[in-house]
């Protein structure tokens, strides 16, 4: 994730010398209580999301090998940023400048690369829905390696020349920001999060579509056989049935698609778009709501095991079973996952 901060204020000594966010103990562990649960989370269920995948062979899947390195990357997230940028948030940076550097490009590569993965899992749906018959010829194994690459080396390269080339070399003590000029803001923010939001809302808006036509296709049907004098034959009662068993699918999975854009866009769109205020507002935006925008941001890596995963009954069950949680987990169906939209 990518913060910005002015070297420009009226206020030097501010500047130089930023204050902790909060002085009070008990609001000190309000904001603790409030924030702990998003690492926490985000260890737990992108844990479980591996552990299923590595136990059960039917979740070993080609779609599934973007929903194990999306897993990767929130873990990574939860555990190599969020506990630093936890005791920033709450009090002060206490571990120098060097670090502040290792830390910001340790956020913007794993940030990044779980927005990138979250790409290449809305490509793989499009692509199922859209393009059905050409689905393996298109990700073949090759060219789901070649896709997983560049959702990691890319960030990392980003990362990299960000620190090296545009990131300014003051150090504001006890806090470490990342400070940019205009362009560099607006660059970083278009990478990490705007072009890729476009094209998931251009997949998703794709399959949306698709579903629609789908339910209508089915309704259509529905209504003739519905005004047709074979209504009455059990065959037909039973294609009727079966159709709008699918109908009700189709909704389904279009409320869920819903909910995944609009979930990934109240996390990452405020940040963003206040990582390009900040300049243009001559760096007047309180700390406070920057840091609160960016934990915003992480809680996306603690949603995305619960909104890709446990939508779909297959890792439901593989997480029963690991769990121990009764019939349910012995019921783990050997099916492929993954298939077209959100399993129901």
């Amino acid at each position: 994730m990518i913060s910005t901060a002015g070297t420009n204020t009226s206020d030097n000594h501010t500047l130089t010398n930023p204050p902790a966010l909060f002085h009070s103990t008990a609001v000190k562990v309000t904001v603790l209580c409030l924030l702990l649960p998003v690492p926490v989370l985000a260890i737990t269920g992108n844990l479980l999301i591996m552990a299923a995948v590595a136990r059960f062979q039917s979740l070993r899947t080609l779609a599934n090998a973007f929903m194990v390195s999306l897993a990767v990357a929130d873990l990574l997230v939860a555990v190599l940023v969020m506990p630093f940028s936890l005791v920033r948030s709450i009090d002060r940076w206490h571990f120098g400048q060097c670090f502040c550097r290792v830390h910001f490009l340790l956020d913007v590569t794993f940030c990044t690369s779980s927005i990138f993965n979250l790409n290449c899992v809305a490509l793989d749906r499009y692509i199922a829905v859209c393009d059905p018959l050409h689905y393996h010829a298109r990700m073949s194994p090759r060219r789901v390696t070649m896709l997983l690459l560049l959702c990691w080396i890319l960030p990392l390269v980003f990362s990299t020349l960000c620190v090296s080339l545009g990131m300014n070399t003051q150090f504001l003590p006890q806090r470490c920001p990342a400070m940019f000029q205009v362009p560099y803001a607006f660059a970083t923010s278009a990478i990490s999060f705007f072009i890729p939001m476009c094209f998931m809302l251009f997949a998703y808006g794709k399959i949306f579509m698709a579903a629609r036509r789908q339910a209508r296709w089915i309704h259509a049907i529905d209504q003739q056989m519905n005004q047709s004098p074979m209504r009455t034959d059990p065959s037909r009662r039973v294609q009727t049935h079966v159709e709008s068993h699918s109908l009700k699918k189709e909704q389904k999975a279009v409320k869920t698609l819903g909910l995944i854009i609009g979930v990934f866009l109240l996390c990452w769109l405020p940040f963003f778009c206040l990582n390009m205020a900040r300049p243009l507002k001559g760096y007047s935006i309180s700390p406070l709501v920057l840091e609160a925008f960016m934990w915003l941001g992480y809680a996306n890596s603690s949603l995305n095991p619960f909104l890709y995963a446990l939508f779909n009954k297959n890792y439901r069950h593989a997480f029963a079973a690991m769990l121990n949680c009764g019939p349910l987990g012995r019921q783990l169906r050997a099916a492929n996952v993954f298939v077209f939209i959100i399993s129901h």
